[in-house]
């Protein structure tokens, strides 16, 4: 099967470039990369097309205008984008261990979706993550294990064999996390993606969750494998991220009683626009190189 990796970004190019320093060290390398950027500054662009120089894979550039906090429609012309046939989704602040790839598709089962964790680095290891440092996994590694979102030492293992045996256990009590999630490209077609509606922080990744199991699509743990390292920032989470009064959370208890499986304002809008996938950065910067000087005789 071919494999997508979709990569969220907003204007910080330096944890971008780390995440995507992680990729190249992949064991098995997704198919395609793409980054949906939800409005970042022309610095981002200059540099994914220095990274496509010598980037092993193919490399994509998905980009909506800044109008706000737009997850869920960043995401969703990622995924019209894509060609594979499973997306791989994580954040553009989440360094992969090598084996994350590779852990996501030997898992993927069909009829199921997989919701993998993290490890949140400290202040200090960020910034040597942000320097080139490579990522290492361990329980005793520098990172903040009474962090929110399950970040516990768990989370530094990889043990193949375990993550085999807990992806086949119920798991009602997962934390729900788009940083670190992988369905079928069928699957998230057939829900019409993410709920545009749901704009500003939080609970996008919430409400697909409940839609792609309302279709009777299980979600299972990938706990042990699919590693990776969130960088340490200033977070734009609202104080009470469970509010029901926040416009998202409303949208979420409605799916909830609906049992909805399908959102109207979805992927399915950028159908026409993305029908031909968008040029691969590295085709791009072969043409750049061979063109002739300007100027002259």
């Amino acid at each position: 099967m071919r494999s997508s990796l979709l990569v969220t970004t907003y204007n910080w190019k330096e944890a971008l470039a780390a995440v995507l320093d992680s990729v190249r060290r992949q064991s098995q390398l997704p198919d395609e990369v793409i980054i949906a950027d939800d409005g970042s500054r022309a610095d981002t662009r200059e540099m994914l097309e220095r990274q496509a120089k010598n980037f092993p894979t193919a490399l994509r550039h998905v980009w909506q205008e800044d109008t706000g906090f737009r997850a869920a429609s960043s995401r969703n012309r990622g995924i019209a984008a894509s060609r594979g046939d499973y997306v791989i989704m994580i954040d553009g602040d989440m360094v992969l261990h090598p084996e994350f790839v590779a852990d996501h598709l030997a898992l993927a089962e069909a009829g199921s979706f997989l919701q993998g964790g993290r490890v949140q680095a400290t202040a200090d290891y960020t910034a040597r993550l942000l320097s080139g440092k490579r990522p290492m996994f361990s329980p005793w590694m520098d990172a903040d294990f009474t962090a929110q979102h399950g970040d516990e030492r768990r989370h530094a293992f990889r043990l193949p064999w375990l993550a085999r045996r807990k992806a086949r256990s119920r798991n009602a009590g997962v934390t729900v996390m788009s940083c670190n999630m992988s369905v079928w490209r069928d699957d998230l077609i057939r829900v019409n993606g993410f709920d545009e509606r749901m704009e500003g922080y939080g609970s996008e990744d919430l409400e697909i969750d409940l839609r792609l199991r309302n279709t009777g699509l299980r979600r299972r743990r990938l706990k042990f494998a699919g590693l990776a390292v969130h960088l340490q920032h200033t977070s734009r989470a609202p104080v009470d991220p469970e509010d029901m009064s926040m416009p998202n959370n409303r949208i979420l208890e409605e799916t909830a009683r609906l049992k909805s499986t399908r959102c109207e304002a979805g992927v399915s809008r950028y159908a026409t626009e993305y029908a031909v996938p968008p040029a691969d950065l590295r085709e791009l910067s072969r043409t750049a190189a061979s063109a002739p000087a300007s100027g002259g005789r």
